[in-house]
């Protein structure tokens, strides 16, 4: 198991494994429809062990830097589960009470018929979180789906922010928006 060497911080451990396992260069169509000439595979590094172990810190410093104090975090499966998971299990590390929730693209047509599943409650303070923004579409549409679900949303937290309009357009719908890490970061962009 990699460690982090003495002078090289999380965030920019989470780098060098975002680039080395995640960043891929080529001719690519996002799911936007938009084409690019990299792409980032951020689940590559967000299911990951080493991975886990970096996000769920980093994404709780954040949390708390902004002020934010969300009791559950999560978004639209699956780029935003085990970034949730990961922060929800360092939040339980510290000893902190945060859940985790996790948003379907369509409600379910049997059993309870949720769209929210885990342990998402009316009237929370939640953190939305996501892998990679980039138009901002997935979170707004979990942003949707919470509020419709009587939570109150106090921001988004993505791993990273492609820095392609995404921001601006969580933003322009009233959310702030925190990234631990810009397409920039990683060299790319």
């Amino acid at each position: 198991m990699p460690l982090l060497m003495p002078q090289q911080t999380r965030e920019e451990r989470l780098a060098q494994l975002l680039r080395d396992r995640s960043v891929r260069t080529g001719e690519f169509v996002l799911a936007s429809g938009r084409r690019s000439t990299f792409y980032i595979d951020a689940r590559v590094t967000t299911m990951s062990g080493e991975g886990l172990s970096l996000i769920g810190p980093l994404g709780l410093e954040r949390l708390d830097r902004r002020g934010w104090r969300p009791r559950l975090v999560g978004g639209l499966t699956l780029g935003a589960d085990p970034v949730a998971y990961a922060i929800a299990l360092a939040a339980h590390a510290q000893g902190i009470e945060l859940d985790a929730f996790t948003v379907r693209k369509a409600a379910k047509t049997h059993g309870t018929g949720r769209r929210i599943e885990g342990c998402f409650t009316p009237g929370a303070r939640v953190a939305v979180v996501e892998d990679v923004i980039t138009t901002g579409r997935s979170a707004l549409d979990a942003i949707s789906a919470v509020l419709a679900a009587g939570g109150i949303v106090v921001g988004v937290l993505a791993v990273v922010d492609r820095e392609e309009g995404g921001r601006a357009a969580i933003e322009a719908a009233g959310h702030q928006v925190e990234a631990l890490l810009t397409a920039r970061d990683l060299g790319v962009g």
